[in-house]
Formats: structure tokens, sequence, C-alpha cells
């Protein structure tokens, strides 16, 4: 049975969510084991940045947690990025998911490393609803179906193919998939974080303005490493943005601009029916098609 250890290392978190999730992965199959500053709080914090980095330094040492699995997202992983010993990572490879705010950790171990991290689910956003009367998760159960096969599917290394429903710029390219949630990729400018090799950027984000995007994208394409190493964007949800006919234009324009396949409409999201992508492999977009090589 394998070991999934859970760890605070963004904003702070609600106990009886971490309960629940612990729980809810106990039925799934697996053991949890807690990170010890999982209830701390500084501010918005999940505790202070030096204990984190302790307890993620002692997860990748610890032989017998097969998984770290962020708490959730919020806000403080950037704060981390300077201070963490990348070779007790490199030298105790797991895997390491998170979504939103855990991009800056998943793109920089990738980038520092060269280990595969997980784009995938996180403990209360995903697993933290309390435990209906019959011992299932409380979300429903295509919902939870849909997560955990592909979270399973991705951390077994298998080839997986996806379909997206918007087709902005037609073609193919070749790639690592490589991004994340798109505010906290931006987040990371004036780091070395560009991958040494060409790659499809996939983006999502939540709460939004289509400016914003627009600047986001902007930003990122003025570096003149992502601007040539990207050859293919694939979109997730962009939930609660402010203008959806703008928004459709944008990436239409982007498209168009680029001259680059790029696909919208992948289950990469804020919501709780997600796909799991692995930082770091091979990829190849057709299209609509998003294929992860095994």
């Amino acid at each position: 049975m394998k070991t999934v250890g859970i760890i605070a290392l963004s904003s702070t978190v609600e106990e009886e969510k971490i309960n629940n999730a612990a729980n809810n992965l106990r039925r799934l199959g697996y053991n949890v084991k807690l990170s010890k500053n999982i209830f701390d709080k500084k501010r918005y914090l999940a505790g202070c940045d030096e204990d984190k980095v302790v307890e993620l330094h002692r997860f990748f040492a610890d032989n017998d947690i097969d998984i770290i699995m962020c708490a959730r997202g919020g806000y403080g992983a950037i704060r981390l990025i300077n201070k963490i010993d990348y070779e007790i990572i490199k030298s105790n490879p797991k895997p390491f998911v998170g979504f939103s705010d855990v991009t800056a950790l998943l793109l920089m171990i990738y980038k520092r490393t060269g280990l595969v991290t997980y784009h995938g689910p996180m403990a209360c956003s995903d697993f933290g609803d309390k435990i209906s009367g019959d011992n299932a998760l409380s979300l429903s159960q295509d919902e939870r179906d849909f997560t955990f096969e592909y979270f399973i599917k991705a951390l077994e290394d298998r080839e997986l193919d996806f379909e997206g429903v918007k087709l902005y710029k037609a073609g193919s390219a070749c790639g690592i998939i490589w991004g994340g949630n798109l505010a906290t990729t931006v987040s990371l400018c004036g780091q070395d974080f560009i991958p040494d090799k060409d790659f499809i950027f996939f983006a999502e984000d939540l709460n939004e303005p289509v400016y914003k995007i627009d600047r986001m994208f902007c930003q990122l394409l003025n570096i003149k490493d992502f601007r040539n190493k990207c050859k293919g964007i694939v979109l997730g949800d962009f939930l609660q943005t402010d203008n959806q006919v703008w928004l459709e234009d944008f990436f239409q324009e982007l498209g168009n601009k680029l001259n680059i396949p790029l696909a919208g409409g992948f289950k990469i999201s804020h919501n709780r029916k997600k796909i799991t992508l692995p930082i770091g492999k091979n990829a190849r977009l057709d299209n609509l098609k998003l294929i992860l090589k095994g």
C-alpha cells in the first residue's frame, strides 16, 4: 500500500478538510502522513517559510512516503523557491503533486532537478469533502472517478490522450508538456525557470479579467526563450473571467499572431473535474488532440 504525504506549502488549511482528505485517501487505498506544519498559521500563510522547507526536505528524504501531495494553493509557494535544497529532491525522486499556487514549485523543481512533477489534485480542494453515509466521497461519482482515474494514469506513466473542444490555430507540435496556473507562472519572471527543451505550454486560471490574461501572456512572450521554445499552447479553464467574448477573441488573436497550434477546452482546472499533467513528459499536440507519451 502506497503512502501519500500531505504537506502545507501555501495558504493556511482547515483542519476539517485535512482530516476529511486523509480519511478519503485511506478509503481509496492509501496510507497517509501529514506534515508537522500542516495546521500552522502565520497571517495568510501555513506557517513560516523555514518550517515549510524543512518539511519539504523531510518528505522527499522519507523512504516511507511514495507521493507528496500539497494540501492547497492560495499563496506562499514562491517564497520558498530560493530556500529549497534541490539536491535533496534530486537524490530522492518521487511524485510531487499540486496546482494553482503550487505551480511555482512544480516548475522550479522540474527546472532545477529534471524530476517530472504533476499538475494535479490537492488534498483540501479535491479530497477534502465530508464522507457520506455510504463511505463514498461526497463529490459526484463522475467527478471523483474522472479526477482519480487520470491522477492514477499519470502516476503510472501511461500513454494518455486528451481531446480539446475549441481549435484556435490548427497544426501539430512536439515538446515536453509544461505550464500550470498562468498568474503563478508569470510570478516566476526574474527566475531561471524556462525549460531547456521545446515545450507545449498549458495554462489555466481563476478570477482574472481578460486584460490581465492578455498582459500575462504578453509578459511570457516577451521572454526570448519562452517565445522560441513554445511550440504549441493548450488552454484549460479560465473561470470567472469578466467577458467570455473578449477572452475568445484574445485566444483567436493569439493563435494567429504566434502561428503555432493553439487549442482550448481541456480539463485543466480549478474545478474538481480535472486531468493530471506530468510536467516534463514528452507530448504531441495535433489540432485538438494532446497525446502524452508513456
